[in-house]
């Protein structure tokens, strides 16, 4: 069995390495937040006192950092990962990141006969908690199926895409949808508060109709919560949202909606803070009608929809 190393240990990234722990994969993890190592040891991985301590001897290194700079400076910096795997193991980048950077760093570690990955994964926080977040999958087909049962061991679906930098192209359109469907979820949540309907049967009804999505069916009900909790900050997604509009740039594409959509979150962001979650951009239109999008009994934090109507049902009882 191959042995990993992972930097990054946040929301994602800490999931990833509890289902590689669960499968028995040995698992060397570091972060800069020590307690959420200390956590990880307890149930098996190994503690490394840097980037680079996670880098040695590793089969597969795994990063999940919050931005491209970020990716970059761990693996190509002074002290960068790169300089410490052995020849012939993997990078595998988690990360939603530029397409750029990702290339130039792929070329810098083939130059040390290191192989790339890109697995971005896309689904939400609950779905990588259950080991069955969907992963999109860039790289040389031989390398995928060499680390194929370590990805499979923290994903469901898995989409093969072609070579690396074309995962990480569909997962910000991925992102992107998603920012739409909130803001389209959150202005219909609040037409229906307006006009009188109840906001629990209108949820379900939503959720049966032809206007349905993946983030209405698991966001809505942390935004009629209250919670705001999509564990997805802000930050993240006005990012996520550069880097898509830069992608239509480099396309010739126009992106009349996606700049608008990366406006409205930057304003957000500038309101209420770059590490508030995502459904925070609902307080622009609850400030501007004067009223909140609340409804009794639904959970704080995202599920799938099966599991909300079990939380409701439970609730109620």
């Amino acid at each position: 069995m191959l042995n990993y190393g992972l930097v990054g240990l946040g929301n994602l990234g800490e999931k990833i390495a509890r289902n590689l722990l669960k499968k028995n994969f040995t698992v060397k993890v570091y972060d800069k937040d020590q307690e959420k190592v200390n956590k990880l040891t307890k149930i098996g991985a190994i503690s490394s006192l840097s980037t680079a301590d996670a880098a040695v001897d590793v089969d597969g290194l795994i990063t999940c950092l919050p931005s491209p700079k970020i990716s970059t400076e761990v693996m190509t910096g002074e002290k960068g990962a790169i300089q410490k795997m052995k020849p012939g193991s993997t990078w595998i980048e988690t990360s939603t990141t530029d397409i750029k950077d990702l290339q130039l760093v792929s070329k810098i570690a083939e130059k040390q006969n290191i192989k790339t990955i890109e697995a971005p994964v896309t689904g939400g926080v609950h779905k990588a908690e259950k080991g069955i977040i969907t992963v999109l999958v860039g790289a040389e087909k031989k390398i995928f199926l060499e680390h194929e049962e370590a990805i499979k061991a923290f994903g469901g679906k898995i989409f093969y895409l072609g070579e690396v930098g074309s995962a990480s192209v569909l997962k910000v359109i991925t992102n992107m949808l998603a920012f739409a469907n909130l803001i389209g979820s959150i202005e219909g949540l609040m037409l229906a508060k307006k006009a009188g309907l109840d906001l629990t049967t209108a949820y379900h009804a939503i959720q049966s109709s032809s206007g349905n999505s993946a983030e209405f069916e698991t966001v809505a009900p942390v935004i009629l919560n209250g919670s705001f909790d999509t564990s997805f900050s802000l930050k993240l997604a006005c990012k996520d949202l550069t880097l898509m509009t830069s992608l239509g740039e480099d396309y010739k594409i126009p992106m009349q909606f996606t700049k608008l959509i990366e406006q409205m979150f930057i304003d957000a962001k500038t309101k209420y803070g770059e590490n508030e979650w995502t459904p925070n951009i609902a307080k622009d239109i609850e400030s501007a009608v004067g009223t909140t999008i609340r409804a009794p009994n639904f959970p704080d934090k995202m599920m799938d929809y099966e599991d909300v109507v079990k939380y409701l049902n439970k609730s109620e009882t």
